[in-house]
């Protein structure tokens, strides 16, 4: 690849995956190796409570009264964010969308700059083993109210919210799943064989 190409390469991609599954993990590594910044609403959410953005301070009112951030301010927060420099030329976006009306607004914002995703990724992962894994990490760090039926709760509800999007990204030919148990290094290494396949070929791989 030229440094021409590498320069004009873009890559607008989700990952998305069970809890348990290393994808914040490889979240941060496929950004990497991109080029383009990883975004977690998560990370959104905690960095505008703690800077006190007029943002911040309406999510901290919803979360303190016990009620969960609407769709509407979750796409607010999101395209504030993806109209960010770092964000130009690309990004992977973790934890967004969760909902149908939020992957139409995320069509409808990149349209607008005619843009599109190039890509969701998808980690699987056998229920049992992340059940495992999640299990000795809540034992490890003294979190006694992590049962193995509270962790299988969050498999379900996961699964449940997820299943709709899936089958909308799949649709649209936008779904690359891979496998995602193994060493780090190795699932990274799958992740980005599978996105090249697609022509997404990251600068230096």
């Amino acid at each position: 690849m030229t440094r021409t190409a590498l320069r004009t390469l873009t890559a607008r991609l989700l990952i998305v995956g069970p809890p348990g599954a290393g994808k914040g993990t490889q979240a941060s590594r496929i950004a990497a190796a991109y080029g383009v910044p990883a975004i977690s609403t998560g990370d959104i959410f905690r960095a505008n409570i703690s800077q006190g953005t007029p943002l911040g301070v309406r999510v901290q009112a919803i979360l303190d009264s016990g009620g969960l951030v609407s769709d509407a301010l979750t796409n607010e927060i999101v395209a504030d964010r993806l109209a960010e420099p770092d964000a130009e030329h690309g990004f992977l976006l973790d934890g967004y969308p969760r909902t149908e009306e939020q992957v139409r607004f995320l069509d409808e914002l990149l349209d607008a700059d005619g843009q599109r995703l190039d890509a969701v990724v998808r980690l699987l992962a056998d229920e049992d083993e992340v059940v495992r894994r999640l299990r000795l990490r809540a034992i490890e760090l003294g979190r006694s109210d992590d049962t193995e039926e509270v962790i299988r709760h969050r498999q379900d509800l996961y699964a449940r919210e997820t299943a709709p999007l899936i089958a909308m990204f799949a649709e649209r030919g936008l779904l690359v799943e891979v496998d995602g148990l193994g060493a780090v290094d190795e699932v990274t290494a799958r992740i980005l064989g599978a996105l090249a396949e697609r022509g997404l070929v990251a600068p230096g791989v």
